[in-house]
């Protein structure tokens, strides 16, 4: 992809961004549809800037809560509808939103029989982890750290893990102290842009769904102004293809979820042993 000044760019020009992961979150409708047209899912507005959704089993509840700590996307499973969820998942305000809709998209499409056909044996099931999509985009480990993690080629985005024990519900009520976490920016691990957690007991083909969208060297399509300041000098930007759809529309069609449902790649022949996820301790 060729490299634009960004300077030299109208504000508002749609343009491609690459990495995604620096792009900026850019527009959410594509969550918001799936889940909108999710069957039997029923949606409150409260305050009237929070969404919330919850899936005709009762077992998951969506919120998008604006005003919240985090203000993006948190997502919680419980297998008893009134119990302490087995596992929550959060997506900061800042988190690109093809990310989060990869995450959504897939959840919506598996819920309805508790995930069995993403679980082995099932029809969908790929045995894809976070950790053989990132070493296929070759992001190298960082060795002796804790958490252990994982850093793109760039060096401005990281995927890791906690090791050592740590109680389930530390980390259902602190995202900071979850079993996995994405983040990018200038300065991935200490100052990030952006973050998502995952508790421990998060299904990880939920998570192999966002991962693969989070390491994926595919431009993403924005309005010039909606890539962050301190990014520019971080990011390839190019035009967008006049011939084809502009990129806002692109966006919708690119990242929905039919889309995401083959954006996974094949699954590999030897996964990497460290990113094995413990399935819910519910559903095994």
């Amino acid at each position: 992809m060729s490299s634009l000044d960004p300077l030299a760019l109208d504000p508002n020009a749609d343009v491609l961004v690459s990495p995604g992961y620096l792009a900026g979150p850019g527009g959410n409708r594509s969550i918001f549809n799936s889940l909108d047209l999710a069957p039997g899912w029923t949606k409150a507005v409260a305050f009237g800037t929070d969404t919330y959704y919850t899936s005709p089993c009762q077992r998951v509840r969506v919120a998008n809560a604006l005003e919240s700590f985090y203000g993006g996307w948190t997502i919680s499973y419980a297998e008893d509808p009134l119990g302490v969820p087995d596992w929550i998942t959060t997506f900061d305000r800042n988190t690109p939103h093809e990310i989060v809709a990869a995450f959504t998209g897939t959840l919506v499409e598996g819920v309805h029989n508790n995930f069995a056909d993403f679980l082995s044996g099932g029809r969908r099931y790929t045995g894809i982890s976070p950790a053989s999509l990132t070493a296929r985009h070759r992001w190298e480990p960082v060795n002796g750290t804790r958490p252990f993690r994982t850093v793109s080629p760039d060096g401005h985005a990281t995927y890791q893990m906690s090791v050592g024990w740590l109680h389930e519900y530390d980390e259902l009520l602190t995202p900071e102290k979850s079993t996995w976490r994405m983040s990018a920016g200038p300065d991935p691990v200490y100052t990030p842009s952006w973050q998502a957690f995952f508790s421990r007991y998060t299904p990880q083909h939920l998570i192999a769904a966002s991962t693969a969208v989070f390491t994926d060297p595919t431009p993403v399509p924005r309005a010039l102004d909606q890539v962050p300041d301190r990014h520019r000098s971080l990011v390839s930007v190019a035009r967008a293809d006049a011939a084809g759809p502009g990129p806002r529309a692109a966006a919708a069609l690119a990242r929905s979820t039919q889309a995401q449902a083959i954006h996974v790649p094949p699954p590999l022949a030897a996964p990497t042993a460290l990113a094995t996820h413990v399935g819910s301790r519910r559903q095994r």
